[in-house]
């Protein structure tokens, strides 16, 4: 709602044509503003907008949350589209590009990540994650690597320090020389959490720990890393129940479905938010729902690898905190967060029925649902007074948007503008107009593209 103030506001969206805030009341608002003052949202109302140091106009536009991205790899998009793995499902994928990944080193992962994280903003994303697992011997600070490209292009990031532990001598898919011994990782988590989580409301830099996959490291890590996060108190994240393969490895290994294992290592707890979760019964649903555990949804992941529709709608209606995931870009080859809302939205139409997937149950997924995965609730993922100034700005007009004149948030995935006019981040913008604010932009590329045959050793 609207203020008295003297002074003028740092920055006010004002004239959108709906204001979808996402808030505890869905309120949507039309002809309405948005006010920032020191990054964080102080005022929100309708019709003429109060004086603002900066005014962005928003007429013809749809106003939302900034898009949160639970769920990615960004140092894959260095190997993306590579013949070796596109025929492939998910074990197989893997086996194929884990030769090459071994070959990334801090150079590789700031740069992926830079574009990474550039390519998710022009979607209109303002928060992301990273489960970056892949640590080889010798490559470097590869976490502050990544982090360092964040607060270069002033993305809100919260990536986790993952790890593997088990390799293909021992049963595990990773070569040996990506992997590490449990005690290593272990201080590695410890260190990075000290060095770089940052607890105060509004951070822009958290820090989750994250075991890649039961088929990956040992149970005794699993165990552990939930008894340091517990300790730290941060996040945990692993990919879970992905797909067959998955389900089969963890009966043969482990003498249990994927659920039973994440309970008997003590992961099954509201500090936890799973990636993919495609394979859970009815049962183990409703087991997830009752932990308070978070799932990263990732469709096009999931369509591309064939690994199967996850249960969303069921899984939100049991209280499990459903996100939104682009993953690799080795696998959805695309980091559009409006992308994967969309794919959301149709595959919850086609799982579960032509009214069950809205677009605004997929807003919901792609902005609050994240922030619960992160923990973040209240924070980041809605357009509330006292929560963080991170916007997306989309523009509704021209040929696309012809006729849709009735809604403007089923217009937005319907019909679809693909990316974000603006991306707002703690009231700066990032994106101004589809345009990434940054000028290194060709110069990333350029190395990005250095580096990719340089892994893929394309001569």
């Amino acid at each position: 709602m609207s203020e008295t103030r003297s002074a003028p506001h740092d920055l006010v969206v004002a004239h959108a044509r709906c204001v979808a805030t996402v808030d505890a009341q869905r309120r949507e608002v039309d002809d309405g503003w948005v006010a920032v003052d020191a990054g964080m949202i102080s005022a929100i109302g309708s019709g003429e907008p109060p004086p603002a140091h900066e005014t962005i106009d928003a007429r013809e536009c749809l106003v939302t949350p900034g898009l949160v991205n639970a769920h990615h790899h960004l140092y894959q998009n260095l190997t993306r589209a590579n013949p070796s793995m596109t025929d492939k499902p998910l074990f197989g994928w893997l086996q194929s590009l884990y030769p090459l990944w071994r070959a990334i080193d801090t150079e590789s992962v700031y740069t992926s990540a830079w574009v990474g994280l550039a390519e998710l903003a022009l979607s209109g994303c303002t928060t992301s994650t990273d489960h970056l697992y892949l640590h080889p011997h010798g490559a470097g600070d590869l976490l502050t690597a990544e982090i360092d490209a964040a607060k270069d292009l002033g993305i809100r990031f919260h990536p986790t320090r993952g790890s593997m532990s088990l390799s293909e001598k021992d049963g595990g898919l990773p070569p040996d020389d990506v992997v590490a011994d449990d005690d290593e990782i272990l201080a590695a988590c410890e260190d990075a959490v000290a060095r770089h989580h940052d607890r105060s409301f509004g951070a822009m830099t958290r820090v989750a720990l994250a075991p890649c996959s039961p088929f990956s490291v040992t149970e005794d890590l699993m165990v552990r890393t939930a008894e340091l996060a517990e300790r730290l108190d941060v996040r945990l994240h692993t990919h879970f129940a992905e797909n067959a393969e998955d389900d089969e490895f963890s009966i043969a290994t482990f003498g249990c479905r994927p659920m039973e294992y994440l309970e008997r290592t003590g992961w099954c707890t509201d500090r936890t938010w799973v990636a993919h979760c495609v394979m859970p019964n009815a049962d183990e649903v409703a087991r997830l729902g009752a932990a308070g555990v978070g799932a990263a949804h990732c469709p096009s992941s999931n369509m591309i690898l064939a690994s199967g529709i996850s249960p969303v709608v069921d899984l939100r209606a049991a209280g499990v905190k459903v996100g939104l995931g682009v993953d690799g870009s080795s696998s959805a080859d695309s980091a559009s967060l409006w992308l994967e809302a969309r794919q959301a939205m149709l595959l919850a139409k086609l799982r579960n029925g032509a009214d069950a997937g809205t677009a605004r149950m997929a807003l919901e997924v792609a902005t609050i649902g994240g922030a619960g995965c992160l923990g973040r609730e209240g924070e980041i993922g809605t357009i509330t007074v006292g929560a963080v100034a991170d916007l997306a700005v989309w523009s509704l007009t021209g040929p696309t948007f012809a006729g849709a004149v009735a809604d403007p948030v089923e217009a937005w995935l319907r019909c679809g503008p693909t990316g974000a006019r603006d991306t707002i981040v703690a009231g700066r913008p990032v994106v101004r107009d589809s345009m990434l604010i940054s000028d290194r932009l060709g110069e990333m590329l350029t190395a990005h593209a250095r580096l990719s045959r340089k892994i893929q050793q394309i001569t």
